[in-house]
């Protein structure tokens, strides 16, 4: 399952976001898992979440991004929803190249992983491969 916070800088996304973080970890009971290009969030999110930097990890596209969640639940059948910030800062702005990695993500993680991005964008901007993931 796919959810996208979207809206322009400033909007509040990293704010929701947290927030949302923050609640799942009182209500999961499996992994949850935080990614994030650099350490912004850090601090503001329980330490019982999994926290990964993918600066780390070399992560500058969308296809090396689909692979190290796609790894990641491979490795750990446990994740049950995944946290990311400033998907554009990770891979790149690339909206209609976004949606072909939202697409290949929903099917790699079906109901049974709910996977939440932040999106530095309003929503006319986005592209029907996109928006067909706002709720």
């Amino acid at each position: 399952m796919i959810q996208l916070i979207t809206g322009k800088k400033g909007s509040g996304k990293t704010k929701v976001l947290i927030d949302q973080i923050n609640s799942a970890v009182k209500d999961t009971n499996g992994c949850l898992v935080c990614v994030e290009k650099g350490e912004t969030l850090r601090r503001s999110i329980s330490y019982k979440v999994r926290w990964c930097d993918v600066e780390q990890f070399a992560i500058d596209s969308f296809a090396a991004f689909y692979g190290f969640v796609a790894g990641m639940l491979a490795g750990n059948y446990d994740i049950k929803e995944i946290f990311v910030d400033g998907i554009f800062r990770i891979a790149g702005a690339d909206f209609d190249e976004f949606g072909l990695m939202l697409n290949k993500l929903d099917k790699l993680t079906g109901e049974d992983v709910k996977v939440v991005f932040t999106v530095s964008a309003d929503n006319e901007e986005l592209p029907a491969s996109v928006t067909r993931f706002l709720d």
